[in-house]
């Protein structure tokens, strides 16, 4: 019997989830605070009540998904759901990443998933041009998964498997022939050529752009820069301007006067009793009542004049002026990328580009967003305003931009910034988020937008997969259904422990991607001719269907989280 799982919250993302798992073939039961039409594998209820989580079988389930939007709840239902069943495994949605790492570390069995980290390299890899449909974390890189479709026109079409096979930079994780079955490894081994029709699934190795700026670019920035500061500070120099004529009319006034004074010492007493610092007194006492009248208008212009200049540069140093004066020196000129809406999705995107080297802009409209230091941290240049205004975008410099990433958390404005972003140039790629999965792909075919994704769909395998079992490093789809990849350690009662890895691939239909053993990481041919040994770490792809046999596993732990090397 499969695992028995209870998804708890059928929102967008936990019915997708609830959904998958079922189609897979999973025991599963969904927990809901209101009813959902046509389902009836479903228990209605207060989700973080003990009657209702008992009612779903709590105490004989295996794992509980928590995919409520609201952290909160999710930790409530955890703590309700682990008194009641303490050795139930908790998949856990949580905003929250770092309390999730907390959480991961303290209790046994608990894995944190995050709906923002898990989607946004899809958001970035479509940016970049990838039609992706997953990602695989190896080496430290988070890699594109891909669909490669054989046709008579593709280069790949006649070629042998075998030549695809010992490439670093290109991962084979699974193969659909169109007129057998057969698994990857087999086809590999025995020579197959690619036809038409075949399906391919591969990752390849992200490239990461070198970051160093020429001069002419530095210069091109600094330009920028000074440009924003002429723009954008004019009253504060009128107002230094005004202060230094009145400055210079003071001490001419004085120094041609009956008093006749000395030009330094006119200019210190002008400078004096402008800025209220006082000065030496050139006889000013003695003079006419006109000189004395001039005097005293001086001053009160002077503390004015002084004032208002006090008062401006304490707006542009202190306020929102100074750092916008940075950001447009920061601004590219051109191949960049625009993000925005800088949410949890919107920053992971941030950061996913910024890791391979792309220069990025972020448009934000809340001045008081969380992640606004954090991008400045990150020296990510950041335009505070509405991003579906045209002139905001041309502020981002959108007409040179590589694309547009509209990832608010406002469907309808996303929609908006990405048809202004379309009408001003339609030829920069525009991805756009949007939540309901079913919208999504008909916007994309009604709107002619490159992308429109919904990160409930881009995570519902992650999820699904990961309550299947182990931690897995990838997933995706493909012809309706679901591959994951994971990391499994040998030990003396694994059922892999001594056994040929090509023996291993071709029993439990898996793809090695490669071995990280005691002292060396194996990958390509020599791969299939090791045997496998405990304390051996075994990084493959397998359909989420087959996990079942590495579930019931009972002399050893079949799947178990490794660190990626």
């Amino acid at each position: 019997m499969k695992p028995r799982i209870i998804v708890c919250g059928l929102g967008t993302t936990g019915y997708k989830i609830f959904c998958l798992l079922r189609q897979q073939g999973a025991e599963v039961i969904g927990i809901h605070d209101r009813p959902i039409a046509a389902e009836t594998d479903i228990i209605v209820g207060d989700l973080q009540d003990a009657q209702t989580l008992l009612t779903a079988g709590i105490r004989d389930a295996q794992t509980l998904v928590l995919t409520d939007a609201e952290d909160g709840l999710n930790l409530t239902i955890l703590m309700q759901a682990r008194v009641l069943n303490p050795r139930i495994r908790i998949i856990n949605r949580l905003f929250n990443t770092s309390l999730g790492d907390r959480l991961d570390y303290t209790l046994v069995d608990h894995i944190t998933l995050s709906v923002a980290e898990l989607s946004a390299p899809i958001f970035a890899f479509s940016a970049l041009g990838n039609t992706a449909i997953g990602h695989l974390n190896l080496f430290n890189q988070t890699w594109p998964i891909h669909q490669v479709c054989i046709d008579d026109n593709h280069p790949w079409c006649g070629r042998k498997l075998s030549a695809l096979w010992d490439d670093r930079d290109r991962m084979l994780i699974y193969y659909l022939p169109t007129n057998q079955q057969i698994d990857l490894v087999s086809a590999v081994l025995e020579g197959n050529r690619l036809q038409s029709g075949d399906r391919l699934i591969i990752g390849t190795r992200p490239n990461i752009r070198n970051t160093q700026r020429t001069m002419a670019q530095r210069l091109a920035k600094l330009g920028m820069g000074l440009k924003y500061l002429r723009e954008h500070s004019r009253a504060l120099l009128a107002g230094s301007l005004l202060l230094l004529v009145t400055i210079l009319v003071s001490t001419l006034v004085y120094v041609s006067s009956v008093l006749k004074a000395p030009l330094v010492d006119a200019l210190y007493f002008s400078v004096g009793i402008i800025t209220g610092a006082g000065g030496n007194d050139i006889g000013v006492d003695q003079a006419p009542g006109s000189l004395k009248l001039f005097t005293v208008l001086a001053m009160l212009v002077g503390a004015a004049i002084i004032g208002l200049s006090y008062a401006l540069l304490n707006d542009f140093v202190l306020g929102t002026r100074f750092d916008r004066v940075w950001d447009a020196a920061r601004i590219p000129q051109r191949n960049h990328f625009i993000v925005c809406g800088l949410g949890g999705i919107g920053m992971q995107i941030v950061n996913h580009l910024q890791t391979y080297g792309h220069e990025v802009v972020v448009i934000e409209k809340d001045p008081n967003c969380r992640f606004l230091q954090t991008v400045r941290g990150l020296k990510v240049p950041v335009i505070q305003g509405d991003a579906s205004l045209p002139a905001t975008l041309r502020e981002a410099n959108f007409d040179q931009a590589q694309a547009i990433l509209t990832v608010t958390s406002d469907d309808m404005a996303n929609l908006e910034i990405a048809l202004n972003a379309k009408g001003l140039n339609p030829k920069t790629p525009t991805i756009v988020r949007y939540q309901d999965p079913e919208f999504a792909s008909k916007a994309q075919q009604v709107f002619d937008f490159e992308a429109v994704l919904s990160p409930a769909e881009l995570v519902a395998p992650a999820f699904a997969a990961a309550a299947l079992g182990g931690r897995i490093l990838g997933n995706g789809m493909t012809a309706d259904s679901l591959w994951v990849a994971l990391a499994t350690i040998i030990t003396p009662g694994h059922p892999f422990c001594s056994r040929q890895i090509r023996e291993v691939a071709q029993i439990a239909d898996c793809v090695p991607l490669y071995l990280v053993t005691r002292c060396q990481t194996i990958h390509g041919w020599e791969l299939l001719d090791v045997y496998l040994s405990a304390g051996d770490a075994l990084y493959l792809t397998m359909p989420a269907s087959r996990l079942e046999q590495l579930w019931r596993s009972t002399t050893a732990p079949f799947v178990t989280s490794a660190s990626t090397p």
